[in-house]
């Protein structure tokens, strides 16, 4: 479609938009003070035009009308963002470089919006101070401090163990631990947890305290130290519970989409070794406000005991679950009403029936004492209340109340979560995150979404994918609430839940706004408490975004790409650049990439091109190891090198544009994506 410039543009031809003479009258007025002011086609024109003339009440039409009559001759990579330097100074790199930008920088330090693109550069020449300071600034806490932040041995030997470096050796640190710790950014009373079910739309959203989220984690988990324990649930708070329960108590999640089929399931639990697996049960229950439907199954592999009905319980420490209950005496009067499936939108899970069929040993199903299944059990399970019978029984375990959990602290470089390639091609990748690779969620979160306290965060995902994991920790590492609706996020129910849990940082793939934009299901709610939105998954559509934007009152999208072996970005956005409509502003702070030409090489820095993208091997949280493939193979392999450093392969194809925004042109191999999914 043709549009006309904004100069051209009369109240006619926004009537013919279908908006009220009357009303169409008033915009252009004020659409003519905005051009006499900031000229017919300028980035602040689009500014003042999306700050003050446009609402989501507005036919969409009319927003496309302003914006690409504002930028008709603009040429690529038009602005529909811009950063105000007053909020500027209020963000958390903003904040930082006020304080110390003339230390980082010296005299080339101007103000945050000016000096981002240089404090980038210092980021990612200067690792050592750069993320010594980002940690400090998390307020991340360690029961043994790191020797060193970056230990990077120049010797051949220990280029090809150690092709990344060593980060934080020597520290001893558990980052569930320090996503509940209370400190600056947190008190007992915040709010950790914000959720919804679907289809309790018009009841108030529930939340769940710090305080309590702690109580709860500890009460889930016994098995020995250092288990691999999976997870195959929706994302929900019983999972995020569950999850963060597994770390504190130092042992490691194997992330399980709850989509996989019984073979998928038995692959990864067999790569990952895991002696347990969580699953849900579909529990219709009425309850105080405390977790929502409850209904678990655990399935235990006993060490050495592979056919063992009973595992062996001395193995077991179920002291803290039994706390649980003498500690919340009323969760033992919930009626649970089990089902074996879990209902998404129109579609039914049935969670159990996969577990088994996947030949998962003994499971443990687990409303609570005295419920009753309206299922069979498969032979050799058994029922919650059974097993913590057995327990007190056999073990004698002597339960004290208000006993204080310390979380398990672990060397850096052990796992916390195995997570998995989709395996689409073949055997998916087992690609384990060290305790180190939460913070680098966790830092991306700050640095780039501008996560605090206070916020509230939502990002339909799964903890099946990187992306639950990292909605966790970028969340409550930074003192902000997890906000989760479960249930599908197609609808006016997810829509109205972000109105009600006032969502400040929404993320997003654009099939799911494609699905918001055609269905209008957005229509009558306020999601102006949003201050942006982020972007994953997918290469996104510039009107589908710019409607996004327009939901909010035209809120920055930052862009956002990294993988499952990072733990994060390595190229994003950030809210003292001004953002271009599907495209990336920034590398992530911390870390070098590089476009290489036909013949491999690194193009120069700043120059306009099209190639495969490499990264800077020395990466904060990326992978060093892979479960079942050898993993100097996989990402360094016949690489180039730049400054005496092989680059790291991540397969992605990237433009360089001559505006300096960067676009994502797929992948260089034969990786496909679905649904937000590298396949």
């Amino acid at each position: 479609m043709v549009y006309k410039s904004l100069d051209s543009i009369d109240s006619s031809d926004i009537v013919e938009l279908g908006i009220p003479s009357e009303t169409a009258t008033q915009l252009h007025q004020e659409l003519t003070q905005i051009i006499q002011s900031y000229g017919p086609a300028t980035p602040q024109t689009w500014n003042q035009i999306s700050t003050r003339l446009l609402n989501p009440d507005l036919p969409f039409s009319f927003h496309q009308m302003m914006y690409y009559g504002c930028y008709k001759d603009f040429g690529p990579d038009p602005p529909a963002w811009l950063p105000d330097p007053e909020e500027a100074l209020l963000t958390n790199i903003g904040s930082l470089l006020e304080r110390r930008g003339k230390e980082f920088l010296g005299p080339n330090y101007k103000d945050p919006i000016t000096s981002y693109s240089t404090f980038h550069e210092f980021s990612a020449s200067n690792l050592e101070v750069f993320w010594k300071t980002i940690l400090v600034e998390m307020n991340i806490s360690f029961s043994v401090p790191p020797k060193a932040i970056l230990v990077d041995d120049p010797s051949e030997e220990t280029q090809l163990l150690h092709p990344g470096g060593r980060w934080l050796p020597g520290a001893y640190v558990n980052p569930a631990g320090n996503c509940l710790s209370l400190s600056s950014k947190r008190i007992s009373s915040d709010i950790a947890v914000i959720w919804r079910n679907e289809g309790d739309d018009e009841t108030p959203v529930n939340t769940m305290t710090f305080e309590k989220l702690l109580a709860y984690a500890l009460g889930t988990l016994g098995l020995e130290k250092g288990s691999a324990i999976a997870i195959d649930m929706p994302m929900d708070v019983n999972s995020v519970v569950i999850y963060l329960a597994i770390i504190l108590a130092g042992h490691v999640v194997v992330s399980i989409a709850d989509s996989f089929a019984p073979t998928e399931i038995s692959t990864r639990l067999v790569l990952s070794k895991a002696k347990a697996i969580f699953t849900q049960v579909l529990a219709k229950v009425s309850i105080p406000m405390w977790m929502g439907p409850l209904c678990l199954v655990v399935t235990c592999q006993p060490l050495g005991r592979p056919h063992h009905l009973v595992p062996d319980l001395h193995l077991l420490g179920w002291g803290p679950a039994l706390r649980l209950l003498l500690q919340y005496p009323y969760l033992s009067s919930i009626n649970f009403v089990p089902q074996d499936l879990i209902i998404r939108g129109e579609r039914s899970i049935p969670l159990y029936s996969r577990v088994v069929d996947a030949q998962s040993p003994m499971a443990i199903v687990i409303p609570t004492r005295g419920s009753g299944f309206s299922m069979k059990l498969r032979d050799g399970d058994i029922s919650w209340h059974d097993f913590l019978e057995q327990v007190k029984i056999n073990s004698q375990i002597k339960i004290y109340r208000n006993v204080e959990f310390v979380a398990v602290e672990r060397p850096v470089e052990e796992f916390s979560n195995i997570l998995f390639s989709s395996g689409t091609t073949g055997e998916p990748k087992a690609i384990p995150w060290t305790l180190a690779t939460p913070f680098k969620a966790g830092a991306d979160g700050w640095c780039h979404m501008d996560i605090r306290k206070g916020d509230v965060v939502a990002w339909p995902t799964n903890l099946g994918w990187m992306m639950g994991p990292w909605l966790v920790y970028a969340s409550l590492l930074n003192g902000a609430s997890l906000a989760l609706y479960n249930g599908a996020p197609l609808g006016s129910g997810f829509a109205k839940f972000v109105q009600d849990a006032k969502v400040t940082m929404l993320g997003v793939i654009p099939s799911i706004v494609r699905a918001w934009r055609t269905n209008n299901c957005t229509a009558g709610f306020d999601w102006s408490t949003i201050r942006c939105f982020g972007s994953t998954g997918e290469a996104s559509s510039v009107d589908e975004y710019l409607w996004l934007m327009g939901r909010a009152k035209y809120k920055p999208v930052i862009e956002y790409c990294g993988g499952t072996e990072i733990g994060g970005g390595f190229i994003t956005g950030s809210l003292l650049h001004p953002q271009c409509l599907s495209a990336f502003s920034t590398p992530s702070l911390g870390c070098n990439l590089f476009i290489l030409d036909q013949n491999g090489i690194p193009m120069p820095p700043n120059v306009p091109g099209v190639g495969e993208l490499a990264l800077n091997p020395l990466m904060f949280g990326a992978s060093s190891t892979l479960l079942n493939a050898n993993h100097y193979d996989v990402y360094f392999k016949g690489m180039p090198s730049w400054n005496g450093k092989v680059l790291r392969r991540h397969g992605d194809v990237f433009e360089l544009t001559s505006r300096g925004y960067y676009r994502a042109h797929g992948r260089a191999d034969d990786t496909m994506n679905l649904g937000g999914i590298k396949a």
